[in-house]
């Protein structure tokens, strides 16, 4: 069963539309890009997987049961994990305390992830459990927030531009991250705009200009349609 499905979702703020029959699919296991220039709807249509505006139209299920316009805790409760742009980490909530608030295992994993998986896949937050979350770097606030995604056990993580702001080798860091996950079965539907590594890390591309899909098909089609990339990303 398709774990993610977006059908026909129509969505806007207001009385100004910005989703204009968004489609979307995440399988079991898969890695998807959502891509696009800022302001094509791409942010706007992760809130509405994640419950944080009403869809005005369309469909969002999670293995197959309707998600649509549930409140957000429903939603990561279902299973969906977000790191969201901006990070949104607790300031004032240690490293450790800001893994712990909001862990769970609801679908009672075979492995789940506990602080001692967290701190292996980013040994960095281990060395600064004891500090306070304003107190981290932007890489290791990003990290953060991913291992705090993880604590939840979701079934999917959502990153919203996962690498922005950067620098190179914290870059790297999070790619090697997400590497490792995919190929420990996470699926992960992410938002970035390096597109070299999203070519070495996906399965599936989805790109929107103007709130609606434009284009979606795999890395290899992707390679081969620079004109696409040009038109659509400005790469």
């Amino acid at each position: 069963m398709t774990l993610l499905k977006v059908d026909g979702l129509i969505a806007g703020y207001g009385q100004s539309q910005v989703l204009f029959g968004m489609q979307l699919r995440v399988e079991p296991g898969q890695c998807v890009t959502l891509l696009g220039r800022n302001g094509m709807g791409k942010t706007t249509t992760i809130k509405n997987i994640m419950g944080m505006h009403r869809p005005w139209k369309g469909q969002i299920t999670l293995r197959g049961a309707p998600i649509a316009g549930q409140q957000p805790y429903r939603v990561a409760q279902a299973g969906i994990g977000l790191v969201p742009e901006g990070r949104q980490i607790f300031p004032n909530l240690s490293v450790r305390e800001n893994l712990v608030a909001t862990a769970a295992d609801r679908h009672r994993k075979a492995r789940p992830w506990t602080l001692e998986r967290v701190y292996a896949l980013f040994p960095r937050l281990q060395e600064r459990g004891a500090n306070f979350g304003n107190q981290l770097s932007g890489g290791e606030q990003q990290m953060l927030a991913i291992g705090r995604a993880l604590m939840t056990n979701p079934e999917l993580l959502i990153l919203d531009e996962a690498t922005e702001g950067l620098s190179p080798k914290v870059r790297q860091e999070i790619w090697a991250a997400l590497a490792q996950l995919r190929s420990e079965g996470m699926a992960i539907l992410v938002i970035d705009k390096n597109i070299v590594p999203l070519l070495a890390l996906a399965d599936c591309h989805y790109i929107m200009e103007k709130g609606q899909l434009v284009w979606h098909g795999n890395s290899a089609q992707l390679k081969a349609a620079p004109d696409i990339c040009h038109k659509y990303l400005g790469a």
